[in-house]
Order: structure tokens, then sequence, then C-alpha cells
């Protein structure tokens, strides 16, 4: 295997990255929060960053169609999932995306369900665009979520839902669905006329022999009703690039899908996302399988010191490179528990609570740093919440 750099700390405050700004204020502090890496990128993307600089003339662009080969490509090897090409549609964000699908397939006041805890966005989307939130928990159980199918039918069945989010796999909880589980949950929105919506961007980084399943691959009826959307963002760090894709097989609702993006003047994507995508798609195989074994040494860590040392109950992820840990055994008020994280053990992380009700007391750490600064920021946490 080529050998990658995941051990260079790079200094990230010069950048206006947004995971480094609160070191303005607390400059020992160690962001372990925004759901991206700290990791150098493998050299075939850095080449690729530098010949769009090299062009000198940063106009407007559009996608090469060796950009939608390499997008089939890499769902049909890494997840078993083929489709034509005209299924493909681009978009700035995988959060623009399903903003997109809530303004094309539903109007206001209508319903839509989001399993919770969720990711933020989700509801704040749901909620501008002026549709009806409704959240069914998730249940916790042996250290990991399962989907309450009763209340969800229930939900279902009152008509009030339109369309459903699925987070595949999940985040915060790092679940990682299993077939049986999405197919259920495929019947239930086939039997009710409900759309679906399936953001699959965590879907390249699962572990443990874990098996992740994109949604369409379950049934050919549910290409009718869903809608899947992803990108290399997540899986090779290029979130500021901006490009996310929906596959939508369905004509109908990619003419509407499409229309809408037109509407809102989003037909037009980054160029450097453009090229960074098709880039990564190709060339990132063996540095997504060298960055996996990295998580998993981190993760590794993390699990040993948090289990032994402290009363930090830790849900393993399955998928992810994010950990949800829950600190309801330290009798503390949430704001209580993220003073102490910020002031007291120096380690940044996202507040659970901000991802619904059922995240208090909680928090995501982000696992996707080198190896020494997972170490620095575990050991904090055992200094400050140890036995």
């Amino acid at each position: 295997m080529t050998e990658f750099d995941f051990m260079t700390r790079i200094d990230r405050s010069k950048t206006n990255a947004i995971k480094t700004k609160a070191q303005e204020d607390e400059q020992d502090l160690i962001p372990l929060w925004i759901a991206d890496m700290d990791f150098v990128a493998f050299p075939e993307l850095q080449e690729t960053a530098h010949s769009y600089a090299d062009q000198q003339i940063y106009g407007y662009t559009y996608a090469a169609h060796t950009l939608f080969d390499a997008i089939q490509y890499w769902e049909e090897k890494q997840h078993h999932y083929t489709f034509d090409k005209e299924a493909i549609i681009l978009v700035e964000g995988v959060v623009p995306a399903i903003g997109l699908a809530i303004q094309s397939f539903t109007q206001k006041n209508d319903g839509i369900l989001i399993n919770s805890p969720a990711y933020p966005p989700f509801a704040r989307t749901i909620e501008l665009n002026e549709r009806k939130l409704f959240r069914s928990p998730l249940i916790e159980k042996e250290g990991l979520y399962f989907f309450d199918f009763v209340e969800m039918e229930d939900l279902f069945k009152s008509g009030q839902i339109k369309l459903y989010i699925l987070c595949s796999p999940h985040n915060p909880g790092g679940r990682v669905w299993t077939k049986d589980e999405l197919f259920k949950i495929g019947k239930l929105c086939q039997k009710y006329h409900v759309l679906l919506i399936a953001d699959e961007i965590h879907q390249d980084l699962i572990w443990d022999g874990t098996e992740q399943h994109s949604f369409n691959t379950l049934s050919p009826e549910f290409k009718n009703f869903a809608i899947i959307i992803s990108s290399a963002t997540k899986t090779f760090n290029l979130a500021g690039t901006k490009c996310a894709f929906a596959i939508i097989e369905n004509l109908d609702l990619r003419k509407k899908y499409l229309h809408q993006r037109l509407v809102n003047n989003q037909h037009e994507i980054n160029s450097l996302g453009l090229m960074m995508t098709e880039t990564a798609f190709r060339y990132g195989t063996p540095w997504l399988s060298a960055l996996k074994a990295q998580i998993q040494i981190n993760l590794s860590y993390l699990m040993a010191e948090l289990t032994h040392k402290t009363a930090i109950k830790i849900m393993k992820p399955q998928g992810t490179y994010l950990v949800w840990l829950d600190f309801s055994s330290y009798g503390l008020t949430d704001t209580q528990l993220h003073q102490i994280l910020i002031k007291d053990a120096k380690v940044m992380l996202n507040k659970g609570s901000s991802f619904g009700v059922e995240g208090e007391l909680h928090a995501r750490l982000n696992l996707a740093s080198p190896y020494e600064t997972i170490k620095t920021g575990v050991d904090r946490l055992v200094n400050t919440f140890g036995k």
C-alpha cells in the first residue's frame, strides 16, 4: 500500500477554517468538532488543485462527461449501485440538495419526518422552508440506535408525512442500518406514499465488517420514490470545494428537481469542486483504505481510555469518523457540561443538544485528526472526567 501522510499537523488557524475559529479566543483549545478532517490531501488531489490554479483564467465551466463516469464508477465499485448517467444531478452540497428536494416535492405546512438525534441542518432546512417538522426519536439499545418502527408507521398512517429524510449511515450515532431495517423503511414509505431522501454522504466510512447498503439497491420499486444524495466531500475532505450529487431514477421526480434547481439558480457548480470530485473518485481508493486504518487506530485509543478511565458512555460507531459521547452520568446540566469541555478540558466538541433534545448531555467527537491530536484531546477528557 502506498504510504500517505496522516501524521503532519497542519496549522489551519490562518486559513479561515471554521474548525479552528474558536482558537482565536482560546488558543490552547483542541478542535475535535465540525466534520472535516485535519489530514493532508493525497497527491493527486493536490495536483488537481495546482492544475486549476495554473489555468490562470477562472470563468464559467461545465461538468465534464468524465465526472459523471467517475460517479457511476465509484457507486458501482464501492456500493454495487448502477444507474443511468442521466439520473445524476449535480448540486453544490448535500444540505442544499436536501433543501432542493424539500422545495421540489412538498408544499408549505407539509409534514417532513426525521429521526432524532439528527444532523442539525435537517431540522433547520425543514423549518426555514415553512414545512412542519416531525421527529421520531431513535431507540438506544445495547449501545446502538434503532428505529422505532411502530411510531414511524403511526406517523405515516396519519397522512401528515409527505417526505422522510433518512441519514444512512447515521450522524451523530454512527449507526449503519441493516438491509432488513432499510427494506422495512422502504416498504413503509411505499405503503403510505411517502417520498424518501437518503443522505448517504458517510457511506464510504464503514467499520468492523459492517456492510453499508445504498437505499436504491434494496428493491427496484424503491427507485420510484427515493432520491439518493451523496458527495465525495466527506470521504476525501473536500467540503470547501462545494460539489455533491443527487441520484434520481424516476423521470418525473427528476424533472421536478431539475426545474427547482433552475428556479433557485443552483445549476452552476464550483469549478474546482467538479475537478476534485472526479479526481477523488478516480484515484482515491488507496488513500481511503489508509485513512480507514488510521481512523481505527484513533478510535481504539479513544475506546480504551474513555471506557476504562471515565464514566463517559461511548456509542461505538459502525460508520462515520464521528463518535457520540454520553456524559449523563456526571450530574451536570447541558450548559455546565459544555462549559467544562471548553474551559477545563479545553476540547471543543459538537454540542449534542444541537441534534435535538435527545442529544442533551451528549457531545460529538471527530476522530479525523492525526493520532497525536486525538491522543491529546482524549487525555484531556480523561484528566477532566476521570473516575
